[in-house]
């Protein structure tokens, strides 16, 4: 299945939200002037990484003909 390039495309994609969230709650954690400057835009970041990911995620069932 790593054999298609949209398959690729959206697991990119998820471990990219993925990350971004790791990174997010990382910031949260630390507290301080860091978690005030960078945790609010990590997580919009990582809203609108989830939605492409999830645009993605359909788009390829619904090419792929999603009907098992």
């Amino acid at each position: 299945m790593f054999d298609d390039p949209l398959f690729a495309l959206v697991v990119v994609a998820c471990a990219a939200v993925l990350i971004i969230l790791m990174l997010g709650i990382g910031s949260f954690g630390v507290g301080g002037k860091t978690a005030h400057k960078y945790s609010n835009k990590m997580m919009r970041w990582r809203v609108a990484a989830q939605a492409i990911a999830i645009a993605l995620i359909l788009l390829f069932v619904w090419l792929r003909g999603g009907n098992g």
